[in-house]
């Protein structure tokens, strides 16, 4: 009885035992799977105005949760999105924000052991410096540059008088040598330690917040976990350079793009996407209201006046107010690095740029090629003699295939700089690019004639006549086409009316789809002059005044 009730208390206290390890193990499991996974980024997906970030954690067969530590404060939330593949099913999220100096992750830096390893070989270098520097001071308490109340020196042998001064002069002179070095190698350790503490300063950044989002999951099978959401600030513009070869006609267009973000994270080696969509502005129209129209009610009467009704109960804003309102508040909050207004008229269309990218979360912008476009141009010197008497030269050419929305331009010709401008999509199939003066067309606008007179019949009517001439030199060495614009008078009244005589027949009587601007197409040999004339004949009732705008 004795031996199976022995036998019995060993089996139960080998079962707690179990049963305890059991637990322990079971503790330690989830205490693994709570602990916060390394995550990267592989793709930012840039508007202008915000950024789609893409980021992706390993998890490990059995794991119950994921944490994507260390990320911006100024994410939004509503935009969170989690994926795998089949083997892992995903459950709740939950986001937190803390400070970063809180966060046992986010509070260390990839930067700390090579900024340790630094301060260490410091440290080492002023270790040796001090022990050199007790070593020069012994010496210079043997030759009596120590304090007087020191005490008495020891007697020095005469015999050995040279030989110890000249092993005091090697050692003292190797120490102040040696002390020399070192505050070299300790000041290139500085220069080498400045720059990476500012950046770890900088990406730490000081008392900010950093968000950390905790993932509910049950993976059946080692994968990857995806998480995307999107960040206000980060913006892209785009920006062209054209460059004409004057000798082929050649014109190249190459664009490009700048890239700027200061969301808290770096983005080093990310897939990047341009987007001209913007995700953040509306997404619907506005509706019409009903117009109403009735009867102004009659004035009230001055005794009721005299006594003001009771105040009526405050009246929600209509809905147009209400939605102004909104759109304002919204502008605010999502002020976006560039001026995002010249992609209103543009269609969403992505760039994939195929390197790997890095963009540092410091406002430095990032230039990066987005195409070429090459094509044979018409070159022509163009003037407008009445506004400016001086000839550019442009460039006409079809217009590129796809969507290239406005953006800055700078012009070369012939490899030279000759200016910036503006590139803005043609309104109709032709591309006009001007590229600097052309020095070499010389225009000359005569005095103007202006006359007045009477006609119709028994002169009831007034008459003025304007004569208008200009002469064009071309002053290069091989032919040239000139155009000169010239602004005529157009008539928007019936009571006035305009008679145009120009020699010779200008090109175009609507030039560029504008009534009333003329342009003569002039193809000019070496050293050949032109001469342009318009006359108009305008004539109106006598007692009236003319009005020009």
């Amino acid at each position: 009885m004795k031996t199976s009730t022995s036998a019995l208390l060993r089996a139960t206290a080998g079962a707690a035992v179990l049963l305890v390890l059991s637990l322990s193990a079971q503790g330690q499991a989830a205490t693994q799977q709570a602990v916060a996974a390394d995550s990267r980024i592989t793709q930012v997906k840039v508007y202008p105005g915000s950024a789609t970030v893409e980021r992706v954690a390993r998890v490990s067969a059995g794991a119950r949760s994921v944490t994507f530590a260390c990320l911006p404060a100024g994410l939004d939330v509503q935009s969170l999105q989690v994926s795998a593949d089949a083997s892992v099913r995903i459950g709740e999220t939950s986001v937190l924000s803390e400070q970063r100096e809180l966060s046992a992750r986010c509070s260390t830096s990839p930067l700390d052991g090579r900024i340790r390893e630094l301060e260490d070989q410091k440290a080492a270098l002023q270790a040796e410096n001090d022990a050199l520097g007790m070593v020069t001071g012994y010496l210079k308490g043997l030759a009596g540059g120590g304090d007087a109340n020191s005490g008495a020196r020891a007697p020095m042998d005469a015999r050995n008088l040279v030989a110890t001064t000249e092993a005091m002069r090697r050692t003292g002179q190797d120490s102040l040598l040696k002390q020399h070095q070192i505050q070299r190698k300790q000041a290139e350790i500085d220069r080498q330690l400045n720059p990476l503490l500012a950046e770890r300063t900088r990406t730490q950044g000081n008392g900010g917040q950093v968000t950390a989002v905790t993932v509910t999951l049950a993976a059946g099978a080692d994968a990857d976990v995806k998480l995307s959401y999107q960040v206000a600030g980060p913006g892209w513009t785009p920006t062209y350079r054209a460059l004409l070869d004057t000798a082929t006609r050649k014109v190249r267009i190459e664009r490009q793009a700048l890239v700027a973000q200061a969301t808290g994270e770096d983005w080093r080696g990310v897939k990047l996407v341009l987007s001209t969509g913007q995700p953040r502005r509306e997404t619907t129209g506005r509706l019409p209201t009903a117009w109403r129209i009735g009867i102004e009610p009659p004035p009230r009467p001055a005794a009721e006046m005299a006594f003001p009704a009771a105040p009526a109960a405050a009246m929600a804003p209509s809905p147009i107010m209400a939605s102004k309102s909104m759109d304002s508040r919204e502008r605010r909050v999502a002020e976006p690095v560039f001026d995002v207004s010249v992609f209103d008229s543009s269609f969403a269309t992505e760039f994939s740029v195929p390197q790997a990218i890095d963009v540092p979360s410091n406002g430095q912008r990032v230039t990066m090629a987005l195409g070429q476009h090459e094509d044979t141009a018409r070159l022509a010197a163009r003037t407008s003699p009445r506004v400016d008497a001086s000839a550019f030269l442009v460039a006409e050419l079809d217009q590129p295939a796809g969507v290239w929305p406005a953006g800055p331009m700078q012009l070369y010709r012939d490899g030279a700089f000759v200016g910036s401008g503006r590139w803005t999509a043609p309104t109709d199939a032709r591309l006009t690019l001007s590229f600097g003066r052309d020095e070499l067309v010389r225009v000359q606008a005569e005095p103007e004639r202006d006359n007045q007179g009477t006609g119709g019949f028994a002169g009831s009517r007034a008459e003025r006549k304007v004569q208008r001439a200009y002469v064009v030199e071309n002053r290069h060495r091989t032919p040239i086409a000139v155009q000169v614009l010239e602004a005529a008078p157009v008539s928007v009244d019936e009571k006035v009316r305009v008679a145009s005589e120009f020699l010779p027949q200008p090109a175009e009587l609507a030039w560029n789809k504008q009534p009333g601007l003329a342009m003569w197409q002039l193809d000019l040999a070496a050293g050949q002059t032109a001469r342009v004339t318009a006359d108009y004949t305008i004539g109106y009732p006598k007692d009236a005044r003319l009005q020009m705008r």
